[in-house]
């Protein structure tokens, strides 16, 4: 239970972030939006590991060094999602957003992919997906 809600506030966190950072960026720039964004996070970041002790620096150098890329693909998110925002508005972008990634998890949990265990992927998974993309479909259809 505790995933499924962390999952619906990530959810909704990332939409309203998303939306946040669209309407700054018209005001102070996009690439001025993803500093603020990434500085306010780094900030609020570095308090909570002041008084969180949860885990050590210490084995960095034992980790996989792809993995360390998170932050240029934190760039890279607030970037793309302002962008897509911007020109399609934030229905039509988010719920594109939705079917990438959960595209993009079903190939890593088939694969297993980064460590990740693997997991089947079957027929009716892909409905699922297909579904979504028909819903994006008969959503954005002017009819």
């Amino acid at each position: 239970m505790s995933g499924l809600i962390f999952a619906i506030v990530a959810g909704v966190a990332m939409s309203l972030q998303g939306v946040f950072n669209t309407r700054l960026g018209a005001k102070i720039g996009c690439w001025q939006t993803n500093l603020t964004v990434q500085g306010t996070a780094f900030l609020i970041t570095l308090l909570v590991v002041l008084f969180v002790r949860d885990g050590s620096l210490k084995n960095i150098k034992e980790v996989n060094k792809l993995y360390l890329l998170g932050g240029v693909l934190g760039v890279v998110i607030i970037f793309t999602v302002m962008k897509g925002i911007e020109f399609l508005g934030p229905t039509y972008a988010i719920s594109t957003i939705l079917v990438a990634q959960l595209t993009a998890a079903a190939i890593i949990d088939a694969l297993g992919l980064f460590e990740s265990t693997k997991v089947q992927f079957g027929t009716t998974k892909i409905i699922g997906v297909l579904v979504m993309i028909v819903g994006i479909i008969i959503f954005k259809w002017k009819g």
